[in-house]
């Protein structure tokens, strides 16, 4: 009987034309993910390699690597570490090769992963630069026309760092050449199951595709027992196979392979597998179990070494009956059994004196040191063994080496695990302190360390308050409780809780009171002092502590905590933009010299926006250009203070008056949606057909982080305003503000640029109510409706307008000043009321009567000077601000009566429009200029009818309905001049009235129907 490896591929087509398909994307620089998931047996191997032999025949270069059961730990990032040295040794070629090695000779991070005895500790804010560095590797090795298809088998036993590699790298996929291939077994991954929640996770990524890989139906069955057994099967037999196998591949060819006689095939695939496995040579079982013990993948030399610890074993004949038979398979320097299955069915024959036995005879192989001078096996492995050998000694010291070089290779969740069983041995091992070398209260502290850079802050802080509740020296427990704080700083809420604060702050006074005079812990101490007192307003204490800490971390040198209160000291200096400045740099510097790279880029975005906030845009932009370059250069290119500078780029370019319309390729998913929120301003800006449609498509992203609802949110606002639906923005900008308030606090300051929109809205809807004719007969129903919502659009916008003023007085940045931006929004807030008041002709504060013919023009007076005010203070470099206040400036001036000054603010107002792409800015600019007749560049129109521009413009309202002195205040003229025009524009058209004029001008073309 032939084996399913050496025949050709049943079925399957579906799926291989799929993958190949994504392999074809990769090779055009379109990224990809395939997840493929299946019951053990099911084929997906089998499916794996045809595509991968496929994949190279057409050009690509494929990696397969596995991952390993060596129980809830595993060893970190094995999968990629043994792609990496794929790589390396010319498994895409030798050009790919050379690429890979000098990037990763470049990278420390990457070279502490492939040198297994690679010294130091890492810093851990390294481990984001480890990804970016996997990810730039497998780049580097995929180029056009020759991708690189990864596979990447039995996910199902993939340890948690390898777990968030591919969680990285399917969130950071730009425009690689490269395409992952995960397998999985699906009937091993039950709800409880860490892959479980990746898995769905990275299925909602738009360029992830999942393959759920079935069993063979009836007639793919047939074709595959046929082709096995060289001739269909009988009636019979073949009713049998299938009853049986249910359709699974591994087990349909077990079945076949266990006897022709259908009468005496077992019913389970473990009774098939032992059946087929007591067929062969004792000796060869005995090799075999021993590989069992191993996993599915045993290095060869291993399993020599611990089979020669069995005695007169032959091993060589063994092992050369087991690839005969195909229950091994050789894998350059590894044995693999043909199919997992056969590795577990014969390990769970072991009994458990035997499995213990294999165990250590493992143990005391991997023990010895190679001929680097290493160890033979991984920490991790010596772990595993000693453990499931029960030598608890060993278990516990080989835990211990696990821990440690699981921080070198920067696996926080591995090394929280290996940590864990550490403590878990203590009791049971009586010299576990001389062993380790540290006390139990150390060990407890180096978990809650990993379990907070694992993401766990809950399991940090048991294990560090489990600690610290230890300890009796009163001195050591003082030093503890900087770290105990800070643990809780790390709980999303911690400091939102009633008292949780102040009693932090108490116990941190009170272990100043203990601590040695400038000892580490007490420099940590005043620099975690100095933040949570910040925290609650206590800015006095908070300045105290930092100056405390910064002038004693200087003297005895302790960058790491002189960067964080330098940090604190800035940010309670920040209402002298120069002096925060110069703190940042040099918390920068500190954070350096501590090797902390995530706190360095903290302070230059920090740095960054202390310029940008206090409107100095030049040296903003010089800023950012700096600190991403430098993003680059430590590979943090997405980190979280990487995307906020790259929010602040987004947005000063758009201050700027630079609207272009960038590509949004390579932005990961995992940033996609809050760098869509901030390219919405100048979307919104340009007049793009799909900004409403962005906007409402953010939508559902607010929760997930609130800057994406006030960016795009806010935007969104504005872009509704100017499609003419006015209630909906206007009920947008509460709903916003209500989230926030709710998300953040109800003071937040982007409350005050909502107001000012919101007001925005309702000004330009109570225009158009003014100017469509809505307000009917005085009296009549219609002209009480108008009225009615004229005084409800009034009360709102006075009393959004007192929010914005409540805003800027309780929600003032620290220092208490607010910043130019701050305060040219609240100005607009006040402009875009005084506007709103005009337009109803009411003053501020009235009782809601219609005010006489003379307050209209005063009321635009006032408009136009707080228009004016806004001009001045948007000058600060917001350019397109400032364009948009003087088309409102203008307005207001036309309101007033003062028509050159008018002209003078609309022509540099359209001027700025054009010269920035700002179409629906200066498209409402013309139809000013049209409506009140101004002389502006490309406004005015010839026309070939009798009738003027003017009279035009007159019928074409009349045709709205609405009446002369409508009519008026819509083109900026008198009643009585509206009235001549309608007198010349019926006598021209030969109308007897305002219907029959309307209605000759249609059907001369003179109206648009």
């Amino acid at each position: 009987m032939r084996r399913s490896t050496t025949i050709p591929l049943v079925s399957r087509q579906e799926q291989v034309a799929s993958l190949l398909l994504a392999v074809g994307r990769a090779s055009a620089g379109r990224p990809g993910l395939v997840l493929v998931g299946g019951d053990a047996g099911v084929g997906k191997t089998r499916l794996l390699s045809h595509v991968a032999q496929a994949a190279e025949r057409a050009g690509a270069s494929s990696v397969v690597v596995h991952c390993v059961d060596l129980g809830q730990v595993g060893i970190p990032y094995l999968p990629f570490t043994d792609a990496l040295t794929q790589l390396q040794t010319g498994a895409a070629g030798p050009e790919a090769a050379a690429r890979v090695a000098e990037l990763v000779a470049e990278r420390p991070a990457l070279w502490r992963l492939l040198e297994p005895g690679g010294s130091g500790d890492a810093d851990h804010d390294e481990r984001l630069q480890l990804f970016e560095g996997i990810a730039r590797s497998l780049a580097v090795a995929g180029v056009p026309e020759r991708p690189l298809v990864l596979v990447v088998e039995d996910a199902h036993w993939a340890d948690a760092s390898t777990r968030d590699v591919l969680r990285f790298l399917a969130a950071r996929a730009r425009s690689e050449h490269v395409l992952i291939v995960v397998s999985y077994r699906s009937d091993d991954v039950d709800r409880r199951h860490p892959l479980r929640p990746l898995l769905a996770e990275l299925s909602r990524l738009e360029h992830v595709e999942r393959i759920d890989l079935r069993p063979f139906d009836e007639s793919e069955l047939r074709e595959f027992t046929t082709a096995l057994a060289g001739r269909p099967l009988g009636a019979a037999g073949f009713a049998e196979v299938l009853e049986r196998s249910e359709g699974n591949a591994f087990f349909a060819e077990e079945l076949l392979d266990a006897g022709p006689d259908s009468a005496s095939l077992p019913w389970t695939l473990t009774e098939v597998l032992r059946t087929r496995l007591e067929r062969l040579d004792p000796d060869v079982q005995q090799v075999l179990r021993i590989a069992s013990v191993a996993g599915r993948r045993v290095r060869e030399e291993l399993l020599r070494a611990a089979t020669a610890r069995w005695g007169a074993l032959d091993v060589d004949v063994a092992l050369r009956e087991a690839v005969t038979q195909q229950v091994l398979v050789v894998s350059g320097v590894h044995l693999e059994f043909r199919h997992a299955l056969l590795a577990e069915a014969l390990y769970a024959d072991l009994l458990p004196g035997e499995r213990s036995a294999v165990h250590r005879a493992y143990l005391a192989v991997i023990e010895q040191d190679g001929p680097d001078g290493m160890p033979i096996g991984s920490a991790a492995e010596r772990a595993h063994h000693a453990f499931e050998g029960h030598d608890l000694p060993a278990a516990l010291s080989a835990s211990r080496d696990a821990a440690l070089r699981a921080r070198r290779l920067l696996a926080p969740e591995e090394e929280l695990r290996h940590w864990e069983q550490v403590l878990a041995l203590w009791e049971s091992v009586p010299d576990a302190e001389e062993r380790i070398g540290s006390d139990r209260v150390a060990v407890a502290l180096f978990a809650g360390e990993a379990a907070a850079r694992a993401g766990d802050p809950m399991r940090a802080v048991k294990l560090t308050r489990r600690a610290a509740d230890s300890v009796d020296d009163p001195v050591r427990r003082a030093g503890l409780q900087h770290v105990l704080v800070h643990r809780y700083l790390d709980l999303p809420t911690w400091d939102e809780e009633p008292g949780q604060v102040e009693a932090a702050i108490a116990d941190l006074r009170a272990a100043l009171q203990v601590l040695p005079q400038r000892s580490p812990e007490r420099i940590w101490t005043n620099a975690l002092l100095a933040r949570v007192s910040m925290i609650i307003d206590r800015d006095d204490d908070a300045r105290e502590h930092a100056e405390c800490a910064i002038e004693e971390a200087r003297a005895v040198g302790q960058p790491g905590a002189l960067a964080a209160a330098l940090s604190t000291l800035a940010v309670l200096d920040v209402a002298d933009p120069d002096r925060a400045a110069a703190l940042f740099d040099e918390a920068r510097a500190a954070a350096i010299e501590a090797g902390d790279a995530l706190t360095e880029m903290r302070t230059l975005y920090s740095a960054t926006a202390n310029r940008f906030y206090a409107g100095e845009l030049e040296p903003a932009e010089q800023r950012v250009r700096h600190a991403l370059d430098r993003a680059e250069e430590l590979g943090l290119t997405w980190s979280t203070p990487t995307v906020n500078l790259r929010i602040l780029e987004e947005v000063m370019l758009y201050f700027r008056g630079d609207l272009t319309a960038r590509a949004a390729d390579g932005v990961p998913a995992t940033s996609k949606h809050i760098l869509d929120a901030s390219r919405m301003y100048a979307a919104v800006a340009r007049g793009d057909d799909d900004a409403i449609t962005r906007g409402e498509a953010l939508l559902d992203h607010w929760q997930s982080d609130g800057q994406i609802a006030l960016l795009g949110g806010g935007c969104l606002v504005d872009a509704l305003t100017w499609a003419g639906r006015y209630d909906d923005a206007a009920a947008l900008a509460v709903r916003i503000t209500d989230h926030l308030g709710e998300v953040w606090t109800e003071v937040f300051l982007g409350r005050i640029w909502l107001s000012a929109l919101a007001i925005a809205a309702l000004a330009d809807a109570a225009e158009a109510d003014r100017t469509a004719g809505r307000a009917g007969v005085p009296g009549s129903p219609a002209a009480t409706a108008v009225e009615t919502r004229a005084t409800a659009r009034l009360d709102r916008g006075d009393s959004l307008l007192a929010i914005a003023r409540e805003t800027a007085q309780r929600g003032r940045p620290r220092g208490g000043v607010l910043g130019p931006e701050g305060r040219a929004w609240l100005q607009r807030a006040t402009a875009e009321n005084a506007r709103l008041h005009a337009v109803a002709g009411r003053v501020p504060g009235s009782a809601g009567a219609a005010a006489d013919e003379a307050v209209p023009g005063e009321l635009w007076r006032a408009a136009a000077a707080t228009w004016q005010d806004t001009v001045n203070a948007f000058d600060f470099g917001y350019r397109y601000e400032v364009a948009r206040s003087r088309y409102r400036w203008a307005e207001a001036l036309l309101g007033a009566g003062e028509r050159e000054a008018a002209e003078v603010e609309a022509s540099e107002a359209l001027s700025e429009a054009q010269d920035m792409g700002a179409r629906p800015l200066a498209d409402a600019v013309r139809a000013l200029a049209r409506r009140a007749r101004l002389d502006l560049p490309g406004v005015r129109r010839a026309t070939a009818s009798t009738l003027t521009d003017r009279e035009e413009e007159v019928l074409g309202l009349v045709a709205q309905g609405l009446s002369n002195r409508q009519i008026g205040e819509r083109l900026f003229i008198s009643t009585k001049t509206v009235s001549v025009h309608v007198s010349n524009l019926l006598a021209k058209l030969g109308a007897s009235g305002r219907a029959e004029a309307v209605s000759l001008a249609h059907q001369r073309g003179l109206l648009e129907v």
